[in-house]
């Protein structure tokens, strides 16, 4: 889409301008006959029309390391005063307006690192519980933290709040005593703003003294004068005793919320604090009743200014602010303080445990984007902080800029890469520029190629003056023959046409051919705000395609809740979801009762949402992927036509039943039973004895059967027998044929009976 740019672009110096990726060629030959906007192009364009490589005006980015010190692996020793803890340390931009260029660094936390500990403590009357706990805390938290580092030292200051109305008790009675006619404790000390008690030092024994020579005080309003205190404890590095090369741990003991900024014109403080040290030779803040208390922008400033770590040790979750101070650590403080020393040492550990880099010097011109590269070696685009790390590691950082300068340092560290940027915004062929030159007629600058004329002269030579016409002239502001002058939208001056201005955009080209306002609209927006107009056609930006570059390529809004594209029943269509899916719609195609998987696809949250169990069962995925609305009920209405009735089996055997219904609202709904319904389970011996039971039933009703068929048959038998052998006696009686057989010896004779012949035998 640069295009439509090139033809704005006269001098190398407005075509570099234009996008990091155009290019000049600056030939003196090339071109002639054309366009003067034709030098500007892509490089590869240009070659490819016959400019000289070594004429074409394309300079680059480029990063010099200046300073490189290794990174220190050890704080303490000889090397104490020369720990590198980031790497580079100085580098140089060159930087080509609107390109992009990147840089990487490396932070590393060393071991056994010098710690300044400052206790801020709160010393009002509801915190004398508190001071009675701390009294030996210099020897017990040196004991600790010499686990951790073998160079500790260890500092006291306190604070009440300012010494006016309505903040504190300022009746003369109260000057001296603020607790006067207080019956639980009658004695206290005046109040005071901030008062530094003891500078840092390794003498632990010298912190439990001054600890126990302290007395409480009292003021009027429950919130206190803290941030007074913080910021001078911050600001005033001498006085407290800071050392460059250590860290510095401010820990803000208290037990309720500071006042802020605008708080102090209660008692008639207009003036803001202008976040110097104000600490006068008695050690107190002298300020106090001079100035408001610190914004927290303010305190953020010089707390990150000075490399200091603020651990907030406090009684209430009151102190949400604290996210807007970089650096800064929360931990609840017993009523008493008795876990001041875990609270220190657990917020230390944390502090130690992070790394997060912080930009100054800022300008706001200025495009910063970073990407981190923590101990898993995976570079997370877009973070600038690593945490949970262990002393040692080493995280890296990838820096993208578009211009300035500026300085990057990791927050509460003294180390910092300091980079200075050098804009290369000129030509290389401007340094040549020839005034009245012979190629320009003695009456132009010939530079990079091209004539700038003089006023009142025209032409690629400045060959012509203006209101010089000539029939030679016309035609060579013909796009063709036949074709009109200048295209009917400009003037011919000097065989070149100078183009009208319109209201609706700008005319341009060689024959004023081409405009930036006749391409394709879509809703009355010219090629839908999502492209340039070049002679009549749009050309879409990234991410943009079509004739009026409405149609999104963009497909990020068509990924479902489950990292599918368009749930799996559709297709990305500009930048839509165009549903296949019978039955499926919404913006994601999420939405389908009647789909094969609608019943699994939902079976999935009510596992989840119901009963925290099943694939979806992270709190965090659940909440992300379902986002249905669930009723539960006691029994369900499965006669609703508009709803799916789902069913599944559940681990324990039983069946989970829902239905699954799109309102019209947009809704989806899922209606479910509260508990599973689970039937009681089988007797295996029942069964086992009514399977055995019902064989042996089956197997004697058969035989029973069988035995009553044949004896049925047997009967019929039997009868049949005696009817065949009562037949028989029948008609042997009464057969006068017949004649009982006799039995006789005898010997072998002949005779004849009714004509018949027999031979005897014995019978």
């Amino acid at each position: 889409f640069f295009l439509a740019l090139f033809g704005s672009a006269t001098s190398c110096e407005e075509c570099l301008l234009i996008h990091p990726s155009c290019a000049w060629c600056a030939q003196e030959e090339f071109g002639r006959g054309r366009s003067l906007t034709s030098r500007c192009d892509f490089s590869q364009n240009l070659q490819k029309r016959g400019c000289d490589a070594r004429l074409i005006e394309f300079p680059t980015s480029s990063i010099s390391v200046l300073q490189n010190m290794p990174l220190s692996s050890k704080g303490s020793g000889s090397t104490q005063y020369d720990v590198v803890q980031i790497m580079p340390q100085k580098i140089s931009v060159s930087l080509r307006p609107g390109d992009q260029t990147w840089f990487g660094l490396q932070v590393r936390q060393v071991e056994d690192y010098p710690v300044d500990l400052y206790y801020l403590m709160d010393l009002s009357l509801s915190m004398k519980d508190d001071l009675d706990t701390i009294r030996n805390l210099g020897t017990k938290l040196a004991l600790e933290m010499g686990k951790l580092t073998s160079n500790f030292r260890l500092g006291f200051g306190s604070f009440v709040d300012k010494n006016m109305s309505p903040f504190s008790y300022t009746a003369p009675k109260y000057q001296e005593n603020p607790c006067n006619g207080y019956k639980l404790f009658p004695n206290c000390v005046p109040t005071f703003g901030f008062r530094n008690i003891l500078s840092l030092t390794d003498k632990v024994d010298r912190f439990n003294e001054e600890v126990q020579k302290q007395m409480v005080s009292r003021n009027r309003d429950a919130p206190e004068g803290g941030f007074d205190a913080i910021l001078q404890a911050a600001v005033c590095k001498e006085e407290i005793g800071w050392r460059k090369e250590a860290y510095h741990l401010l820990v803000f003991a208290t037990d309720d919320v500071p006042h802020l900024a605008l708080d102090g014109r209660l008692g008639g403080l207009v003036q803001p604090h202008d976040g110097r040290c104000h600490l006068d030779n008695q050690n107190e803040y002298s300020g106090s009743t001079k100035m408001d208390y610190p914004s927290l922008a303010l305190l953020g400033e010089k707390l990150a200014e000075n490399n200091i770590f603020l651990i907030f040790a406090v009684t209430k979750r009151l102190y949400n602010f604290t996210a807007l101070i970089p650096g800064t650590t929360v931990e609840i403080l017993d009523q008493d303080s008795k876990n001041v020393i875990q609270l220190i040492i657990a917020a230390y550990n944390n502090i130690r445990s992070k790394v997060e880099l912080s930009v100054w010097d800022h300008p706001e011109d200025i495009g910063l984007s970073f990407t981190a590269t923590c101990q898993d070696g995976k570079p997370l685009p877009g973070l600038r902080k690593c945490a949970d790390l262990k002393i040692g590691d080493t995280v890296s950082g990838c820096h993208t800029s578009t211009f300035s300068s500026f300085t990057i340092k990791p927050v509460g560290f003294k180390d910092r890469l300091e980079v200075t940027v050098d804009y290369r915004c000129d030509c290389g062929c401007s340094r040549k520029a020839q005034t009245n030159s012979s190629i320009c007629s003695a009456t132009g600058t010939y530079n990079c190629g091209t004539c700038h004329c003089e006023p009142g002269y025209l032409g690629a030579r400045c060959e012509c003056q203006e209101g010089e016409a000539s029939s030679v002239y016309l035609s060579a502001c013909r796009e063709a023959e036949g074709k009109q002058i200048c295209s009917g939208r400009g003037e011919c001056s000097c065989n070149q046409c100078l183009c009208y201005e319109s209201e609706f955009g700008k005319i341009y080209g060689g024959y004023c051919e081409c405009d930036d306002f006749t391409c394709a609209r879509h809703k009355g927006i010219l090629c839908s705000g999502h492209g340039e107009c070049h002679c009549g056609e749009c050309k879409c930006h990234a991410g943009y395609v079509g004739d009026n570059c409405n149609c999104s390529t963009e497909t990020s809004a068509c990924v479902a809740d489950d990292g599918q594209m368009c749930s799996g029943r559709g297709g990305c269509v500009c930048g839509r979801c165009l549903c296949t899916e019978p039955g499926a719609f919404g913006d994601t195609c999420e939405k389908c009762p009647t789909c094969p998987d609608a019943c699994g696809t939902k079976r999935e949250c009510i596992e989840c949402r119901l009963f925290n169990s099943g694939r979806l069962a992270d709190n965090q995925t659940c909440q992300r992927l379902c986002k249905d609305e669930i009723i539960t009920v006691e029994a369900l209405d499965t006669e609703d036509p508009g709803s799916v009735l789902c069913l599944y089996k559940t681990d324990t055997d039983c069946v989970m039943k829902f239905t699954y219904s799109e309102h019209a609202s947009g809704r989806s709904v899922l209606t479910a039973l509260k508990e599973p319904e689970c039937g009681g389970g089988p007797d295996a011996p029942m069964v086992l004895l009514a399977v055995v039971g019902s064989i042996l039933l089956v197997g004697v009703v058969l035989l029973a059967v069988w035995k009553l068929a044949i004896t049925v048959h047997d009967r019929r038998e039997f009868a049949r027998f005696q009817s065949a052998r009562s037949r028989a006696r029948y008609e042997m009686a009464s057969n006068p044929l017949y004649k009982q057989p006799v039995s006789t010896h005898f010997v072998e004779t002949d005779f004849n009976a009714y004509g018949k012949s027999f031979n005897g035998g014995v019978h």
